[in-house]
Order: structure tokens, then C-alpha cells, then sequence
């Protein structure tokens, strides 16, 4: 059936960073539907992947601390040099001039001299703008990227639910068609009577035989579709390889439709919050940028220790103030203002967008969710009626009065009623969850 082909593709999404082990001895795993959300938004990679970014964002976080704190310098500098001007000053400053150092023929053939200068620097920011804005835009790029760690979460749950209703449809369509391969061997065996007592044609008895390999032909591929499912599961999970999957949910049917507004915008979903933060952060930007306009003040503080050898001779200190303020870059500003502003009015637009789709998306969840509901009845009755018809052709075809076609379409008939009410089944589970992750639930 169609929904398997969709289930390798939804395992792509949950490519996992390091397999858990199973038990020695133990090859099986039963989940509740609860159980396997549960096991995947902790193993999944992409949810691993998602928090990564948070972390990521906390570190912006940190690095926008030196907007306020100092900035500590230590280094050496080692010069050795003959120059005359060079060899005077690093006298000076190594404390260790004399007056003979005057001597025009000394400064005109000065000697060479080494210079080992230790220096510590420290800056201070006392006013930056745009710092404190940039600081202030990184806090909320983190609770951007928090809701949308919460919302992979949730992504990677309706992909789980997906493939677990996945393989308890197969499941449940294996029972049916064992259930019809019970049935149709008994009819087989009835026809081979038949045909041994001069009742039926050797075509009506392969007739059946046919019918009978068709059966076993599905029950093959379910067999595949279980394995398929299985390993799509087990990836999302982060399970060993060959671990067997036990589902020990049901494809369960609610008595009363959930309730809810379709209407109104479920503004409370997690990725809806990402893209209106997403929108704060590209107005913080367009602020940071117009605040690099103002100057910025740091305070300093330098000393120094020159010596002839390390950590030896003259001492100095500085402190100072200063100011930077840039006048005039080209309109490279200009530029900067002008894309920020564009990036707000994108954030704007996406976000806006995203509220108009999250309203498409739940009306058709819901509109999927009632007519599964709807399909549910009516396959439920015709799988009542597939049956009485099939019991009373079956009785008919072992006194001789059925045909051997009539048997056949009428058991035809039957299995793919009991699938039909599977499928339907399915999907109202599938809508339900799909209903549930676009509302935000």
C-alpha cells in the first residue's frame, strides 16, 4: 500500500550520532507509542543536533561579555639593535643611562644593545553602544534557537508516531491476510474435492490455488513492510542493529473528535515563537548598526619593565582615556543600516507567512482527521456485510450451488475490507498527531 512507500523516506530524519546496545540475550524491544517519543527526543540526532545550536548561541552569549568586561594583554618583546636614536631610548627606559652615554662619539657608533620589554595592558569599556545592543540580540537569538530545539523535538515525535502507526498497520494487515490465507486454504481443499469427485473443473480448482499464492505474494511484501518499518523505528530510536521492534500500542480510534479552534493561530507552537524572536533579533540588529555610529570610550591602563636582560631594570605605567568615533567609512554604515532594515522587513514577512500556513495546516489535519472518521464507519460496515456475503457463498459453494468465481470475489471482497478499515484506522491516527504537532500540542 502507498503509506509504506513513505516510511524509508521518514527515517532520513532521524540519522543518529551513536547507536544504543541492547541487552545481551535480548533481540526484542516493546514500546508504547509514549515510550518510543520518549526514548527518540533523547537519542535522535537532530535533536542532539538542535541543541547543539543552543549551545552554540549561549556562546554568542559569552562572547558578548566584552562589551563590558576588561581585556587583559601580557606580552614580551625582545629587540637587539645597534641603532643610535633606539640604543638611547632603551637606555632611558631601562634605567641605566649615564653621562657618558653623551659621548658624541658613543651616540654616533652606539653599541649594540638588547632590549627585553614586559608589558601588561589593560582596556576597559566605559561606553559602547552597539556592545550592550549586540549583547542584548544574542540573549534573544538563544531563546530563538531554544524554541527551535523544542520544535525539532516535536518533529522528530510526529515522524516516530508516523512509522510506529506504519508498522501497526502492517502488523495488522498480516492478521487479515493469515486470517484470509485460513480461509481460502479450507476453500481450496473444498475445491479439491469437488475436483476429484467430477464436481469442478481442473480451472476452478487452480482457480483457488491461485487466489491462495496471491495471498501469501502479500503476505511476503507485509513481511518487508514490518522489517522496512522496523528499521526506520530502530534508526530514530538509536537502537543496535537487529534489535526487533514490539509495538504494544493500537491503532486507536477516538469516540469524540478533538476540539479546538481552526481559526484562530496557534501562536503558542514552538516554531511560531522561533520566527517572531527571529524578528526581535533582526530589529536588535538594525539597532546595533545605527549604534556604531556613536563613538565608543575605553579606558586604559599599560606598564612596562625594559631591561637588558628579562625581568630586570626600568619600570613604567600609563593610564589614559579613549575615544574612537568614526566619522565618515564610505557609506559602508549606510550599507549596513539598509540591509538590516531588509532583514527585519524578511523576518517580518516569514513570520507572517509562517501564521498563515500554521491555519492551512491545522484545517487540513482536521479535515483529514473527519474523514478518516467518516471512512472508519463506512468500512466498518462494509466489512460486516463482505462477511455475511462471504459466509453464505462459502456455505453455497461446498453444496455445489456457488460458483467458484462468485467465492472468489467474495473473499476478495472481504480482505480488502478488513484492509480498508486498517487503512482508514491509520490515518486517523496519523491525522490526530499531525492535527496535535500543527496545533502545537
Amino acid at each position: 500500500m502507498k503509506i509504506y512507500n513513505v516510511l524509508i523516506g521518514i527515517c532520513v530524519a532521524g540519522a543518529l550520532a551513536s547507536p544504543l546496545q541492547a541487552k545481551a540475550g535480548d533481540r526484542s524491544l516493546r514500546l508504547s507509542l509514549a515510550d518510543a517519543i520518549t526514548l527518540a527526543r533523547q537519542n535522535n540526532s537532530m535533536v542532539k543536533a538542535a541543541q547543539c545550536r543552543v549551545d552554540q548561541a549561549q556562546a554568542r552569549v559569552v562572547q558578548t561579555r566584552q562589551s563590558y568586561l576588561p581585556k587583559v594583554t601580557l606580552s614580551e618583546t625582545l629587540v637587539v639593535t645597534n641603532d643610535p636614536g633606539a640604543a638611547l631610548v632603551f637606555k632611558l627606559q631601562q634605567n641605566s643611562i649615564q653621562a657618558s652615554d653623551f659621548d658624541p662619539a658613543k651616540l654616533n657608533n652606539a653599541d649594540v644593545i638588547n632590549d627585553f620589554n614586559t608589558s601588561l595592558q589593560v582596556m576597559q569599556p566605559v561606553y559602547n553602544a552597539d556592545g550592550a545592543i549586540g549583547r542584548t540580540m544574542a540573549l534573544t537569538a538563544k531563546k530563538a534557537q531554544e524554541h527551535m530545539a523544542v520544535r525539532t523535538g516535536e518533529s522528530v515525535g510526529l515522524q516516530v508516531s508516523k512509522v510506529y502507526y506504519g508498522l501497526l498497520l502492517a502488523r495488522k494487515n498480516i492478521e487479515a491476510i493469515e486470517q484470509s490465507i485460513q480461509t481460502m486454504q479450507v476453500h481450496s481443499n473444498d475445491a479439491a474435492k469437488g475436483y476429484r469427485a467430477g464436481l469442478l473443473t481442473k480451472s476452478d480448482k487452480l482457480s483457488t490455488d491461485v487466489r491462495l499464492a496471491e495471498l501469501q505474494e502479500q503476505k511476503l511484501l507485509l513481511h518487508d513492510e514490518i522489517k522496512n518499518a522496523t528499521d526506520a523505528l530502530s534508526v530514530m530510536l538509536n537502537l543496535a542493529p537487529g534489535v526487533a521492534i514490539v509495538p504494544t500500542g493500537d491503532l486507536v480510534v477516538d469516540s469524540v473528535l478533538p476540539g479546538g479552534d481552526e481559526k484562530n493561530v496557534p501562536e503558542n507552537r514552538a516554531d511560531l515563537k522561533a520566527l517572531e524572536t527571529y524578528r526581535q533579533v533582526a530589529d536588535y540588529q538594525e539597532e546595533m548598526v545605527q549604534a556604531s555610529r556613536l563613538p565608543r570610550l575605553n579606558a586604559f591602563m599599560q606598564t612596562n619593565l625594559h631591561s637588558n636582560n628579562i625581568f630586570g631594570g626600568g619600570s613604567s605605567w600609563a593610564l589614559g582615556m579613549n575615544m574612537q568615533w568614526n566619522i565618515f567609512d564610505g557609506q559602508a554604515t549606510a550599507g549596513r543600516i539598509q540591509e538590516a532594515k531588509a532583514q527585519s522587513r524578511e523576518a517580518m514577512f516569514n513570520y507572517e507567512a509562517a501564521k498563515s500556513n500554521s491555519l492551512v495546516e491545522v484545517s487540513k489535519a482536521l479535515r483529514s482527521l473527519k474523514t478518516a472518521k467518516a471512512r472508519i464507519a463506512v468500512a466498518g460496515k462494509s466489512l460486516e456485510e463482505a462477511k455475511v456475503s462471504l459466509d453464505y457463498i462459502g456455505l453455497q459453494f461446498k453444496t455445489g450451488m456457488a460458483m467458484t468465481f462468485e467465492l472468489l470475489m467474495r473473499e476478495q471482497a472481504y480482505t480488502y475490507a478488513k484492509m480498508r478499515l486498517n487503512q482508514a484506522a491509520y490515518d486517523y491516527c496519523v491525522s490526530r498527531s499531525e492535527l496535535e504537532y500543527y496545533r502545537g500540542n
